[in-house]
């Protein structure tokens, strides 16, 4: 099936035939579905935590965190063209030479366009277009409105301009204080310094892709001394990019290897589950993780702040209880009282449905890596969500499910979903050591069989791609997952440029 030729590809990715064959077979047998058995709600799989609680928790960690390593890990390889989908269809259908720019406004499709517009001077980068235009055009004051926003939004966009369209998300300028503008990157570091510092150095690592990391380096040479200056934290931080052993293999829509002109196999990033081994190799008692367009002014940070020392100090109340219990387990008088005990831990704080009494069987459950997930209220955004799902051996457990992995032509799987109440944002504090402080090996708690197939095209031809289970759904299937409801307030996400117009975006 494979030439010389494509075999030098397959190993130039770190790949095997054997395992592009694996793949292949994916395609042909198809990925299951989930099996949804109930959408995780309050006092079923949700927990709320009252004022005190938070507060309990909260203090908790600030006691405990300059006693361990945290780290802030933010998947951040994602270009801004997403962002701006709405202004480069501005710059095909309109013609300022021939079209109204007020009619063309008033249409109900062009809604967005509007509210731009009408909100410019709003925007982090608009003095940096302004400025451009103003020294490429000495009379553009002048120029009419429709030539105006033409070239407003060619100059953001065009890499004539500032180019934000092939800029990463997190080197886009989302706020601006004074004359300062700062970037998502930016305020994932100030955002740090608030809950992911111990003893004055808060440690991050971003994934980005390899041809941005100099962008990065060079943005943090710009904004080092003023961010170090406003926190009084000093910054630790390192990159990755996704592994090429992760890309899988594109395949046609009658699954056989997906060749392109010049008979070269295709291949593709298989999505952010790729990422778990950038996890596993970064080290740390806790990390936070987040991406890297939710973040708010930093007039909400303690907010966020706050929300974020309430999950890991629950996080860390979970592992104190564990460790104990597992040490315990260990030692040779490990009695009936504390299988009982440790039972009902399982069930009633781990909220795992079928719970073992069984000594060796309690410490598989105990001995994995915990996550706390910051769940918020459904707000129709699109994504994962938390549910109870039923595995292949019949086991139930509480884990984040992508709407892809849902097979929503089953009426009763449908209405399942309907019936969800809270929305996965990326909002989790991990622990990731064992009761001896050892890391465990995270690739030994995901779920293979978790991905999905998507329809794609490559160079107008439609193909299928494979994804591997998602970073927080299926790559972590494995691990003691507890679900907490957090204010939407830590959900803002910045997936158009109109949403850097919500309040929590906004200076002033």
């Amino acid at each position: 099936m494979f030439t010389e030729k494509n075999l030098l590809q397959i190993n130039s990715h770190g790949l095997s035939e054997a395992e592009i064959n694996r793949q292949l077979t994916i395609f042909k047998n198809g990925i299951p579905f989930a099996n949804v058995v109930a959408a995780a709600a309050v006092g079923n799989g949700i927990e709320t935590l009252s004022p005190d609680q938070q507060h309990q928790f909260a203090t908790l960690f600030d006691i405990e965190k300059e006693k361990l390593s945290l780290l802030k890990f933010v998947p951040a390889s994602g270009a801004a063209t997403r962002m701006f989908k709405f202004l480069h269809a501005f710059l095909d259908r309109f013609n300022f030479e021939k079209n109204n720019i007020d009619e063309f406004l008033q249409k109900e499709e062009n809604r967005e366009l509007k509210k731009f517009f009408g909100s410019t001077d709003k925007f982090a980068f608009a003095d940096l277009v302004t400025e451009n235009l103003h020294r490429k055009y000495s009379d553009f004051q002048h120029f009419e409105k429709g030539k105006q926003y033409y070239l407003f939004v060619k100059e953001t966009l065009d890499k004539t301009g500032i180019n934000l369209s092939e800029t990463p998300k997190g080197l886009v300028p989302f706020h601006k204080y004074g004359e300062n503008y700062v970037t998502a990157f930016g305020e994932q570091l100030y955002e740090a310094a608030f809950y992911a510092t111990s003893n004055g150095v808060a440690n991050l690592h971003f994934t980005v892709s390899e041809e941005h990391e100099e962008k990065f380096k060079k943005r943090y040479e710009e904004i080092q001394e003023i961010v170090e200056k406003k926190t009084g934290a000093k910054f630790n931080i390192s990159y990755s990019f996704q592994k090429k052993e992760t890309d899988t293999i594109a395949a046609t829509l009658e699954n056989n290897p997906f060749f392109d002109e010049s008979g070269n196999l295709v291949f593709r990033p298989s999505g952010h589950g790729a990422l778990l081994q950038n996890l596993n190799e970064v080290d740390a008692d806790i990390i936070f993780i987040k991406n890297i367009d939710n973040v708010v002014s930093q007039n909400y940070v303690e907010t966020i702040a706050f929300q974020k020392k309430v999950l890991a100090g629950k996080l860390i109340s979970l592992q104190q209880k564990i460790f104990d219990f597992v040490e315990k387990l260990h030692s040779e008088i490990s009695s009936e009282e504390v299988l009982k005990a440790a039972s009902k831990f399982i069930s009633e704080e781990l909220h795992i449905k079928s719970t073992p009494t069984i000594k060796e069987a309690i410490l598989k459950i105990l001995e994995r890596p915990i996550r706390v997930c910051g769940v918020v209220e459904n707000t129709g955004a699109p994504g994962g969500g938390p549910f109870l799902v039923k595995d292949k051996n019949g086991n139930e457990s509480f884990q984040i499910v992508e709407m892809s992995q849902i097979d929503i032509n089953n009426p009763q799987q449908k209405a399942l979903v309907e019936k969800a109440t809270h929305f996965n944002p990326v909002d989790l504090v991990c622990g990731v050591r064992t009761y001896k402080g050892e890391k465990f090996n995270l690739l030994e708690f995901s779920d293979p069989d978790a991905g999905f197939i998507s329809n794609k095209s490559h160079n107008g031809k439609e193909i299928k791609a494979l994804e591997l289970p998602g970073l927080w759904n299926g790559a972590m299937a494995n691990w003691n997952t507890v679900f907490v409801e957090v204010p939407l307030i830590t959900f803002n996400p910045v997936k158009t440029v109109n949403d850097l117009l919500n309040e929590v975006h906004q200076t002033q």
